[in-house]
């Protein structure tokens, strides 16, 4: 064994805190970049929806199915995508998926007709759909467990981000009208070509594993890739468990349940704020999408305090209970009649705080409360759930608006969606751990 002799020294130089530090300065804030352009262009849709209405004269039942067959194109390639990361090239098949839904984006542009944006709209998802768990399996390649939730929560952060950015963004380009085209046509082109200048750029600054960076010491690399390697060695020594054998467990079907309710309101909430700000405030369209950055912004601070108070604690149960829990009662505090605005807008940005609060603990629950091999098969099954719900909340909502219930009904009807999630959650036995609270 000749690198034994070598590897010790090499090891003892090693400063773990350090090392951390610069990998993830190098990694995160490239994933980070491209998660807000992901899910800018996943989002911008609810943005234009203000103005394609009038053009288009699409009613409000072909916006919920075109907003949520997204979601169908969505689970084509999710699995497939993970598996290209792990055995392929991240680099090259990120490069991939931005390129081409950097594209698609941009060629929604030009729908007419209501089977044209439901095709956009499906090969959206096709395009995106390796992004999310592929950088899930990215993340394997360079950060130990230890250092993977607190990556993961940072990437779940950009999604406030992306949408409180996007809304003022995409409020000003609906008011440019270069070459005859309307404003929400060049919100669709204009917020496509990052996507696509980020593709190539991928090839260049990503790099797939430790061993590939140049940034790294040998002797930096050869100690991460050991520390990975030893806790991958230490999960297949615990055996692996079946998709039947993890199916038969009740705690993954109370997660799988517990986000198809709260994504039903979710992702449905994420494409008709605008909408439904609009139509209890009864604002311009600048003013509507500066009120939804405003909601936005808060859902930043809401994962950021998430993040800290749930590691201080060891809690995450009741912590993504109390956020599925509250996101129900402003939002249904919102549609109290007769409010003056600036009130409902108090309930929907305390509903952006607790809206984001929910997800980074419920993401670290099927790892507390079930087997290592377990958790590893049941993450998919749990996110396909969260993902069919995306489809079934957006179709639901434009049912509704489509005969004839307010913006109010919608937001009750999303509130409940909420409610029920928390009630599933609440339901999951958690393993008695001790937990080390910071000082």
């Amino acid at each position: 064994m000749p690198l034994a002799p070598a590897s010790a020294p090499a090891a003892a130089a090693i400063d773990p805190g350090l090392l951390r530090k610069k990998i993830a300065w190098r990694v995160l804030p490239f994933v980070f970049v491209l998660y807000i352009v992901a899910y800018l262009d996943r989002a911008n849709v609810g943005f234009a929806k203000l103005a394609m209405k009038d053009d288009l004269k699409f009613s409000e039942g072909v916006f919920g199915l075109g907003f949520g067959i997204f979601f169908i194109g969505y689970l084509f390639l999710e699995i497939p995508g993970a598996l290209l990361v792990e055995r392929w090239s991240a680099r090259k098949w990120f490069a991939r998926i931005l390129c081409s839904w950097g594209l698609v984006s941009s060629l929604t542009a030009f729908v007419q007709t209501p089977m044209q944006f439901y095709m956009a709209r499906f090969f959206l998802g096709i395009a995106e759909a390796g992004l999310f768990p592929g950088i899930i399996v990215y993340f394997t390649h360079w950060f130990t467990s230890q250092d993977r939730g607190r990556a993961l929560a940072g990437l779940v952060m950009a999604v406030p981000f992306s949408l409180a950015l996007g809304a003022p963004v995409s409020g000003g380009l609906m008011h440019i009208h270069w070459l005859d085209l309307a404003g929400w046509k060049w919100l669709f082109i204009l917020e496509g070509v990052p996507a696509v200048i980020l593709g190539v750029v991928t090839l260049y600054v990503l790099k797939d594993r430790p061993r590939d960076a140049k940034w790294l010491l040998p002797h930096e690399c050869e100690w991460l890739e050991s520390q990975l390697e030893a806790e991958a060695a230490e999960k297949r020594a615990l055996g692996h468990a079946s998709v039947w054998q993890a199916l038969r467990m009740p705690t993954v079907w109370l997660l799988a349940l517990g986000i198809f309710a709260t994504n039903t309101g979710g992702y449905a909430l994420v494409f008709w704020l605008p909408t439904a700000v609009k139509g209890v405030s009864g604002g311009s369209t600048l003013e509507v999408l500066a009120w939804s950055g405003l909601i936005y912004a808060f859902g930043v601070v809401g994962v950021y305090v998430s993040g800290w108070s749930s590691d201080r604690t060891g809690d995450r149960k009741w912590h993504c209970v109390a956020g599925m829990a509250l996101t129900a009662f402003f939002l249904a505090g919102s549609t109290i009649p007769g409010q003056p605005v600036w009130l409902v807008m108090t309930w929907l940005c305390l509903m952006g705080f607790t809206a984001f609060f929910w997800p980074s603990p419920f993401w670290a629950l099927p790892t507390i409360t079930l087997t290592a091999s377990a958790a590893a098969v049941s993450i998919g099954f749990i996110n396909m759930f969260a993902n069919l719900a995306g489809y079934l909340g957006n179709h639901h909502v434009g049912w509704l608006k489509e005969h004839g219930f307010d913006d109010r009904v919608c937001l009750l009807f999303l509130a409940g969606c909420y409610l029920v999630g928390s009630v599933f959650v609440a339901l999951i036995r958690v393993r008695k751990v001790a937990t080390q609270q910071s000082a």
